[in-house]
């Protein structure tokens, strides 16, 4: 089986790169590189850039959470997960056709979305895929976590328990872990072990604008409810200065 990502004991800090071009792409990681590993390119960027934005990350040496929350028949995304671990293959133009030529010692992404609502079938889809893909070209497997509530949902009731039970769904179906506020990283760690990874939205440093978060916590707080990777966007990349405040942040964590 292919081997999937280490992730470390200690939280991570991956910025999300909610911006709509390239340039702006490039300033980010320039700017951020001695101290961001890991970015988020989601559907605005990727929507605005599409695979070139994926490829100018990792040609810099860092990791791509790509954050499409892939979510249709089990067939579609299957394929759209394969599409997605292949986004590193070189595509040459010949006088006829397009053809693949995969790059010896090249990676995949680091991690990717599905929807838990997607039902097992579909969860079980991406994670084969993904592992086939990965092992067909030669690159580790990328991550797959499960979304379960978006943060911006502010309805409280019951929403620790469809938490619970859509990672449930998620850990059967063979997910690396799951999409989750703070407010259940704490159970859900309890419930599921040391392994299974918690991905953190929302997470804005104290005293920091919620924007249109609802159920948002510090990195403090993340980190001690035990959050795998904590994601962060505009209060990096809105600050003046997007190093002070990753730097800030990562102070906070450690």
């Amino acid at each position: 089986m292919t081997l999937r990502p280490q992730v470390k004991n200690s939280p991570q800090l991956i910025v999300a790169l909610d911006v709509n071009t390239l340039a702006e792409v490039r300033e980010l990681v320039e700017q951020l590189d001695p101290v961001v590993d890991i970015y988020k390119i989601g559907s605005q960027l990727f929507t605005a850039s599409g695979p070139a934005a994926v490829r100018f990350v990792q040609a810099r040496g860092k990791k791509v959470f790509l954050d499409l929350k892939f979510h249709d028949i089990p067939n579609t995304v299957a394929s759209a997960v394969s599409s997605a671990v292949s986004l590193n293959v070189a595509l040459e133009r010949s006088s006829t056709e397009y053809t693949k030529k995969v790059k010896p010692v090249q990676q995949s992404v680091f991690m990717m979305t599905v929807h838990t609502c997607g039902g097992p079938e579909m969860m079980k889809a991406a994670v084969e895929a993904a592992g086939k893909s990965a092992q067909k070209i030669g690159v580790v497997r990328p991550l797959v976590v499960g979304v379960t509530v978006l943060t911006s949902d502010s309805k409280e009731a019951n929403i620790s328990d469809l938490v619970l039970e859509r990672a449930k769904l998620a850990k059967g179906a063979g997910l690396d872990g799951v999409v989750a506020s703070c407010h259940e990283s704490k159970m859900l760690r309890d419930t599921f072990g040391q392994d299974f990874v918690i991905v953190t939205p929302g997470i804005r440093p104290v005293g920091g604008d919620a924007g249109d978060q609802k159920r948002i916590a510090t990195p403090t707080e993340a980190k001690k409810n035990g959050s795998s990777f904590l994601v962060v966007g505009r209060p990096i990349v809105a600050a003046k200065d997007p190093l002070a405040a990753a730097k800030a942040i990562l102070e906070e964590i450690q």
